[in-house]
């Protein structure tokens, strides 16, 4: 499965331990930066992330507390950021909400809480039915 990551400098440190472990399951990762501790703007890896997904896939978004991310990839029409803490709510995105790209919050889970996380979301599929119409009303302008 193709995932794209990025994270600000808060997510650094959980996006380089989620990459070695989504690697290791044979999944294709395309990292979209950072790439280092340095201190920077989450906005430019949630525009670069998202740019380069209009082409498909499934991303994962990471600075330190998750809104950051998620409130910035909301703001295209095709995406449906989602921020989760656990796997619960990950797989929760996925089955009732579609999403297609999870937001961590770097600073307030560990590794593996977010790679739980994770495998739920790339492993739980849309449930459909009510949801479906659910989701068609996010982008119209009256319901």
């Amino acid at each position: 499965m193709q995932v794209w990551i990025g994270a600000d400098h808060a997510g650094f440190p959980l996006k380089k331990a989620l990459i070695a472990w989504l690697q290791s399951l044979g999944h294709e990762v395309i990292d979209v930066g950072t790439f280092s501790e340095e201190s920077t703007d989450y906005p430019i890896w949630v525009h670069r992330l998202v740019q380069q997904m209009e082409r498909g896939g499934k991303g994962i978004l990471i600075c330190g507390s998750g809104n950051g991310v998620c409130i910035t990839a909301n703001r295209y029409p095709h995406i449906r950021a989602a921020l989760a803490w656990n796997a619960e709510i990950a797989r929760l995105a996925r089955a009732h909400n579609d999403a297609n790209i999870l937001c961590l919050p770097g600073r307030f889970i560990t590794p593996e809480e977010a790679m739980s996380a994770v495998d739920n979301f790339l492993h739980t599929a849309f449930e459909g039915g009510r949801h479906e119409r659910r989701i068609a009303q996010i982008n119209a302008s009256s319901v």
